[in-house]
């Protein structure tokens, strides 16, 4: 993706919030070397003080964090300024919570992981017209690839147990056994 290239007088500021340390570190990070002013919130109450001090541009907020959830604070900062525009991270979605998000008015809704390219993309893609063809400068994974990810993270969230994997997935644990005996896909 070409980099915006930005009024020096002025940089579009973000609002990053997510109860993942080290996520609600590294894309304020990327972001700000992309020229952009950010500031980052732990959860609600930290980002609604922030955006009633000084209203961000765009926001990218988790959706499941302690207290208060995502769609609870993407409503709260449409509330305090309706031209913010705010992309929803979530790691487990579903039709119904992505349709509640756009409802709120969510400018895009992204599966993590998603990489600062995906989110930037999505906020494009929110300031063209309906149906424009999407730029697609970085590579898509295959398949296989998400297939593996998806299987490596519900197994992470069993805490390893190749049982209990295999039951959530739907899948006869010795599959789940051949599965994982591969290499990561491209």
């Amino acid at each position: 993706m070409s980099e915006k290239i930005l009024d020096a007088t002025h940089a579009e500021s973000f609002l990053v919030v997510d109860d993942d340390e080290v996520f609600r570190n590294r894309l304020p990070l990327a972001l700000s070397r992309r020229g952009f002013e950010v500031r980052s919130a732990s959860g609600y109450e930290n980002a609604v003080g922030m955006a009633e001090e000084e209203s961000p541009e765009k926001a990218i907020i988790d959706l499941s964090m302690p207290g208060r959830n995502g769609l609870e604070l993407l409503q709260k900062l449409r509330e305090i300024d309706s031209t913010t525009r705010v992309i929803v991270l979530t790691g487990f979605g579903s039709i119904a919570t992505t349709v509640d998000a756009m409802r709120l008015g969510a400018t895009s809704y992204l599966a993590k992981p998603a990489d600062l390219d995906d989110i930037l993309n999505a906020f494009e893609r929110c300031e063209a017209p309906p149906l424009a063809p999407v730029r697609n400068e970085f590579p898509v994974p295959s398949l296989a690839r998400v297939e593996w990810e998806h299987i490596h993270r519900v197994l992470s969230d069993c805490g390893g147990n190749i049982s209990e994997a295999a039951r959530r997935l739907g899948i006869h644990r010795r599959s789940l056994q051949r599965k994982l005996k591969k290499y990561a896909p491209r």
